[in-house]
């Protein structure tokens, strides 16, 4: 048949998208004002708003502000101007509220915690607080021949480190294992602690710090999770508690940096997700790649 042809309108009424039946066409042949009646454009495409994307990186500006405010804590017990009795007690408070907070997010979910949870639970925290005490004073000489300078440089890549691999997502129903970018997060936000640690000239001072960085990197992150299912007001409420209380502290070391630290959390809550919405683009053009519809005309 000739592939060269010209039909008339009239007769690509009878054309159809078929090979199976023998038609007055070539089988490569579509009528041309019906060659882009099924072009769909951006069909795969789901724009962003900003109200959602401001509550979604609240994650991201608890993670940054509790680690401005862990690092608060390790300079103020450097430069002995907080008692680290004083770190201890609150650190032993934030594990009875964020488990008081734990049990209260399961059972409004409907699944509370059962007793030998519960006296497990127990058991590992008084077993990770003997073993933190037996341990100071062997972190506390843990880099005694290594520089301040590589300390803070080592430090500062491991922070680095943990803020990439963390998880800021919400957790799977009925899933109780954690990825393991979540792991080498948690990781190497400890081994930071650590290294941090060991500059301190006592071994309560490590205790302290090393105590309330359990809090903060190991389980801080677990409830946060869990909190991807609370009211949208405990999210930004929490936010604004944890990124006031690291400015505060950062603060009282210097002005300026107390506002670079706020300006940081600003542009991550506020500024980020305004240029997320105003950049978002679909990668591909007019022609994205066909989906098929089973059952459609």
């Amino acid at each position: 048949m000739d592939s060269t042809r010209q039909h008339s309108p009239t007769d690509d009424k009878n054309w159809e998208r078929v090979l199976w039946r023998r038609l007055p066409y070539p089988d490569n042949y579509v009528p041309p004002r019906r060659f882009l009646e099924s072009l769909r454009k951006n069909a795969n495409f789901t724009p962003y708003t900003y109200s959602p994307m401001v509550v979604a990186t609240t994650s991201v500006c608890q993670h940054i502000a509790n680690i401005f405010t862990f690092l608060s804590v390790f300079i103020r017990l450097k430069e002995r101007k907080s008692d680290p009795r004083y770190i201890i007690w609150i650190s032993i408070l934030l594990f009875v509220i964020g488990y008081a907070s734990w049990e209260a997010l399961f059972f409004f979910q409907g699944s509370p915690l059962r007793k030998d949870s519960r006296s497990r639970v127990m058991r590992s925290a008084i077993l990770v607080f003997l073993a933190l005490l037996a341990l100071a004073p062997v972190l506390r000489t843990l880099t005694e021949a290594t520089s301040s300078d590589s300390i803070w440089a080592l430090s500062f890549s491991l922070f680095a480190l943990h803020t990439l691999l963390a998880d800021y997502t919400a957790p799977l129903p009925h899933d109780s294992h954690e990825r393991l970018t979540s792991v080498l997060s948690m990781n190497a936000a400890i081994s930071a602690s650590v290294v941090l640690a060991s500059r301190l000239d006592s071994d309560l001072s490590v205790f302290a710090l090393i105590l309330f960085a359990l809090q903060v990197f190991a389980l801080f992150p677990l409830l946060r999770r869990q909190l991807h299912y609370a009211p949208t007001a405990v999210r930004l409420g929490l936010t604004l508690l944890l990124s006031t209380t690291s400015v505060v502290l950062m603060s009282e070391h210097s002005h300026m940096v107390g506002w670079i630290v706020s300006l940081i959390l600003i542009f991550i809550n506020f500024v980020s997700p305004a240029v997320m919405v105003w950049a978002q683009r679909e990668i591909r053009g007019e022609w994205d790649v066909a989906v098929p519809v089973v059952g459609g005309s």
